[in-house]
């Protein structure tokens, strides 16, 4: 079983640090950043600790 932490929810499937069995990162820390020069919207924001684990 991989160390969850559930401080942190994740329903990203497919990213290396996802918990797998269970919807939580497995990372003691994320970084959160934008595409936008001025978010407004959830949407604007993302996950910058995501790696897909296909690669």
């Amino acid at each position: 079983m991989t160390n969850k932490n559930e401080a942190i929810g994740c329903t990203v499937n497919n990213c290396t640090h996802h918990a797998q069995t269970e919807n939580y990162c497995t990372l003691n820390k994320i970084q959160v950043g934008t595409h936008e020069a001025n978010p407004t919207k959830v949407e604007c924001t993302d996950c910058e600790s995501f790696v897909n684990k296909m690669n």
